[in-house]
């Protein structure tokens, strides 16, 4: 069987890449992290008019209702254009947290506003996805939360968060709640701030509907499957501006592109990241229709796009010689970029130990 895009979602993933060059230029991108903006609302706004909050959502709640390969060809293109907005958390794991958890009520109250971009939804889950401390994490007791979550996705801007425990509850918070606190967190990258999340005895609604374990796996694992194609957009970004500026520099009276070594840089960039596209597309692929399969490949293609981002930023940046450490340039955005990917929802290392649980080969933590 051969597998690839069907033609709605070339136009699809076409669309985004359009709209995205209009909206999200590299001066957009560039004033939105130096005046730290907790999203870019108007790039934001113009990805809500094509539809792009609303792609998990079920079309009885004012959404698409498509699958997470469609959502998974608009996350690369956000990575190609670094595109300051809060997509990861709002419009996939959230909307996945409520139709999977959420009572009836709760879904037809709050996936009509995801959808339709009203509310933005930041996600702490980083603790049960990535690993803490003992001790760390966040607690609950009679429909109240206590405790301190890191890495909020999302979470600056946020209108209400969606929360898991450390017995792996989810719960459901507004951003307004008394006894919450949100803190600025520092981080490479400033196209997609960050957040700690104080909980003092904070009212929360529980997401306990269905199963609840299953329910925040796979919002974990859509979300490494979403940072893996980003990583793939902002990789795919860095070797054609590489490409670009080894055609145009000159060196001895020569473009450094005829140099051998410099054909060999970009040719071993092109080489390694273009698997990855497979590898994405049917991680995605299997969330959709093959639930046995999702954690794994999740696993898989975050770990393994996650190494492969990571050599191409390097390698693209070397290519730049002394420019590509520049912020005319501006490089560091989709290096900066590459490099909280892989650290978001559990780096390499922590998602391939769990892809080694699944499959026996090793111990649970």
């Amino acid at each position: 069987m051969e597998f690839g895009l069907s033609e709605d979602q070339k136009l699809l993933q076409e669309s985004i890449g359009r709209t995205l060059e209009k909206a999200s230029p590299l001066t957009r991108v560039r004033q939105a992290a130096e005046t730290h903006e907790p999203f870019a609302a108007d790039i934001w706004q113009a990805l809500v008019e094509l539809g792009v909050a609303g792609m998990l959502v079920a079309e009885e709640h004012g959404g698409m209702g498509m699958g997470l390969l469609d959502t998974a060809l608009a996350a690369e293109m956000l990575g190609r254009h670094v595109a300051p907005v809060p997509f990861v958390a709002t419009a996939v794991m959230a909307p996945i947290a409520i139709a999977g958890g959420g009572s009836k009520t709760q879904q037809a109250v709050w996936l009509p506003k995801l959808a339709s971009g009203e509310t933005i939804a930041g996600v702490a889950v980083s603790e049960r996805a990535a690993g803490a401390r003992e001790g760390a994490g966040v607690t609950a007791s009679g429909g109240k939360l206590s405790g301190t979550a890191l890495f909020a996705l999302d979470g600056m801007g946020a209108d209400i968060f969606i929360v898991a425990d450390k017995a792996g509850g989810l719960h459901l918070v507004n951003g307004d709640a008394k006894g919450l606190t949100r803190i600025a967190l520092t981080s490479i990258d400033l196209t997609r701030p960050l957040c700690e999340l104080r909980f003092d005895e904070v009212g929360a609604e529980p997401l306990s509907s269905g199963d609840t374990g299953m329910t925040l796996r796979r919002m974990i694992d859509a979300g490494r499957v979403m940072l893996a194609a980003d990583t793939l957009g902002a990789g795919s970004a860095m070797i054609e501006k590489a490409v670009a500026y080894a055609g145009e520099r000159k060196q001895f009276g020569r473009v450094i592109g005829s140099f051998q070594a410099v054909k060999h840089m970009c040719a071993e960039m092109a080489a390694e990241l273009e698997p990855c596209r497979a590898l994405v597309w049917y991680a995605a692929h299997a969330f959709d229709t093959m639930p046995g399969e999702a954690s794994l490949m999740a696993a898989h293609a975050k770990a393994h796009t996650s190494e492969v981002g990571r050599f191409v930023a390097r390698t693209a940046t070397e290519v730049h010689g002394g420019m590509g450490f520049t912020d005319l340039v501006g490089l560091h955005y989709w290096f900066k970029r590459i490099g909280l990917n892989r650290q978001l929802l559990g780096g390499p290392e922590r998602v391939r130990h769990e892809a080694a649980v699944l499959q026996g080969w090793a111990a649970a933590d």
